[in-house]
Order: C-alpha cells, then sequence, then structure tokens
C-alpha cells in the first residue's frame, strides 16, 4: 500500500520504465551444437557463405589504383590528349553539338573501360577466394515477403546492442581515424611539392597531383585491406554461430538423411576413415601384421591366456597399409605375407573383431612362423 501511495504522489510507476528485457535474449536460445556438414552446405547451395565485403571492397580499390600508377604514362597521356583536343576545337565548333558529345564519350570509356574491367576482375578474385570456389545461387536474391515488413525492434537490438553491431561500430571507427591518419601524413609529407606547382607547366602539375593521388589509393585500399582481415574471421564466426543448432535439430536431420543411400555411403565411409585412424593407435599393440604384400595390411594380436581368437586391431590398403606397416617396423613388430589371408581378411573381418573359425588354421601357420622369429631373436640376444 505504502509502495502504492508513493508512486500515485509522484507519478512514478515501474512499469513506466519497463524494458523487456527478452528483446537482448539470444536468438539463437538452445542453439549450442556446431552445424553439421549437410547443414554448412546446404547453406552454400542457397549463396550463404562466410563473406567479408571489406575485403570485396578493399580489392576492388586495390587493383585499379595499382593499374593508375603502373600505367600512369597512358593515363595522363590519354587525358592530355582530351584536354588538347578540346582546347584547340573550342573556337571551332558549337560545344552544344551532339558530336563533342560522341567525342568525350569515347575517350572516357577508353579511360574507363579498362579499370571498371579491373575492378570487375578484382570482385571476382576476391569473392571465388571467399567461396573456396566459384557460386552461383538465385536464392538471395528471391523475394523474400516475410521480411517486406521492417522488425524495427531486431534492428534496433541488433545495430545498438549486439556483438556484430559493437564490432562494425569500431571497425568503421577505426577505418575513418586510419584514413584521415594516412591521408594527413601524405599530403603533409608533399606538401612542398604541391607549393611548387606554382611554378612548373600544367601537364607536369596534373601528372603529379594525379600520382599522389593514385599513391593515396592505393595506400588506402592496401589499408583496408588488412583491416578487413580481422573482420573476415569475425563473419565467418558470425557464420557458424548463425548455423548453430540445437540437439533435437541434429537429430531430426540425422534421421532425415539416414533413408538417403548416397547419404549413408558418404557417413558410412567417413565413419569408417574416423575408424581407421583411430585404429592406427593400436597397432603397436600388435603381435604380427599380415601383408598383401603391397596393398593390405591386416595388424593383429594374440594372447592365449585372455582371448578367444585372433582380433583385429587395425586393417588398411594401399597408403593406410603403408602407414601400418611402417609403424610395425619402428616397432619391430614382423610382417608376415600371405596374400589369400591379407586379402580375405581385410574383406571380411571388422577392425576389433575376432577370426572367424575358418581362418584358424591360416592363423595357426602365420602365429608358428612369429614364434619361430621371436625364439631366434631371443636366442641371438643371448649370445
Amino acid at each position: 500500500m505504502q509502495k502504492l501511495a508513493i508512486e500515485a504522489a509522484s507519478g512514478y510507476s515501474e512499469r513506466n520504465f519497463f524494458i523487456d528485457l527478452q528483446w537482448f535474449a539470444a536468438e539463437d536460445e538452445g542453439r549450442t551444437e556446431d552445424p553439421t556438414d549437410y547443414k554448412i552446405r546446404k547453406a552454400r547451395e542457397e549463396g550463404r557463405v562466410a563473406k567479408s565485403q571489406d575485403i570485396n571492397a578493399a580489392l576492388v580499390l586495390l587493383f585499379p589504383a595499382g593499374a593508375l600508377i603502373f600505367l600512369s604514362s597512358f593515363f595522363l597521356e590519354e587525358c592530355m590528349e582530351i584536354l588538347r583536343f578540346f582546347f584547340l576545337r573550342s573556337t571551332q565548333a558549337d560545344i552544344r553539338s551532339g558530336m563533342w558529345f560522341g567525342i568525350f564519350v569515347q575517350y572516357f570509356l577508353k579511360l574507363a573501360l579498362p579499370l571498371a574491367l579491373i575492378a570487375m576482375i578484382a570482385g571476382v578474385i576476391a569473392n571465388v577466394l571467399q567461396n573456396n570456389g566459384f557460386l552461383f545461387s538465385t536464392k538471395p536474391i528471391q523475394p523474400q515477403f516475410n521480411k517486406i515488413v521492417p522488425d524495427f525492434i531486431r534492428f534496433f537490438k541488433r545495430a545498438l546492442f549486439s556483438t556484430e553491431g559493437l564490432f562494425n561500430f569500431a571497425k568503421s571507427l577505426t577505418k575513418v581515424v586510419v584514413l584521415v591518419f594516412v591521408a594527413f601524413l601524405m599530403i603533409r609529407a608533399n606538401l612542398p611539392h604541391f607549393i611548387e606547382l606554382l611554378t612548373v607547366s600544367f601537364p607536369q602539375a596534373i601528372f603529379f597531383i594525379a600520382g599522389v593521388a593514385a599513391k593515396l589509393l592505393a595506400t588506402a585500399a592496401l589499408l583496408l585491406l588488412i583491416l578487413a582481415i580481422p573482420d573476415y574471421f569475425f563473419q565467418r564466426k558470425q557464420f557458424i554461430d548463425s548455423l548453430k543448432m540445437t540437439k533435437q535439430e541434429i537429430k531430426e536431420e540425422y534421421k532425415e538423411l539416414e533413408g538417403d543411400p548416397q547419404v549413408k555411403g558418404r557417413i558410412r565411409q567417413q565413419m569408417q576413415a574416423i575408424l581407421s585412424q583411430n585404429a592406427i593407435r593400436n597397432v603397436p599393440k600388435a603381435d604380427v601384421v599380415i601383408t598383401n604384400p603391397t596393398h593390405f595390411a591386416i595388424a593383429m594380436q594374440w594372447d592365449s591366456k585372455t582371448m578367444a581368437a585372433p582380433m583385429v586391431l587395425a586393417k588398411g590398403a594401399d597408403a593406410m597399409a603403408q602407414k601400418i606397416k611402417a609403424i610395425a617396423r619402428e616397432h619391430n613388430i614382423p610382417l608376415i605375407e600371405n596374400k589369400p589371408l591379407a586379402r580375405a581378411l581385410y574383406a571380411k573381418v571388422q577392425i576389433g573383431d575376432i577370426i572367424p573359425e575358418e581362418y584358424y588354421r591360416a592363423l595357426s601357420l602365420v602365429f608358428a612362423e612369429v614364434y619361430t622369429l621371436n625364439n631366434k631373436k631371443q636366442e641371438f640376444y643371448r649370445r
């Protein structure tokens, strides 16, 4: 009652200053799991990739600026040709004539087209590098009617109270400060030369000013490219965060893809590769490695006291087989060549499984040879 009386007397109410804290809650609440390869691939098909627009802008600016510096004599000569043409004929014809406009367009295109082409190539290179290849999708340009009505609350929240908004503000402020400082240093360094322009010819003055402008443009583009590197990593992190999934979404995706034979085959290959990599660590525990001898290698373990039958610790073909054999040599594990047995075990016995009874006889001969080799080694060391 006392609280209500104070509110009534002062006109103050907590509701007058109520701010919904849900405005600042994460929209991806509960999305704690990294996106699957399928979701990343799906996003790529839709044209969504990690990309920094600052890298595009920097390269589109840097390439033409470099062209202006390296081809400065060509561009200067063309500019002087334009000036000579119009100054010499300024009193001979009506400047409002359509012919003059056509000639001006020809000269302009002769200068602008090379720079435009270079800028276009730079933009393509920037996109290819960031997209890991050429990427074409019409999804980003398709109309999305659910976004026609703007969500001002969401915009307000993202612009002012999100990590992205703060990062973009700091990035823009840094770019302005750095570019202004660099422009100041370059103009101050060339200030005596600017004063000397009063004593030189007009072509020399034009050449000097154009050179300073091109260098300033190239320096600014290079600095923007350097500043764009952290932006790329930030955009990549934001992109991955935007694709994060809930545990339930991962389960549903797995159920959806489980029926796809191609996806199942790909998953099986990935699981087999992971299993093979993990199995490599068990090779030093093997008692023998059976080889093809070049294409297959099967690492076997056998302890008559604790095991009912020999077990496959690791197996591999081609490069993996060579790796297994190399590890076996490092640990002085016998390599026994048996082509039929190696092929059969590789095809029919999985890693971690015991050997079927049909291979007992062949394996007994292998382990007999291993025991013979071990006995010979022991006799050698006794001597």
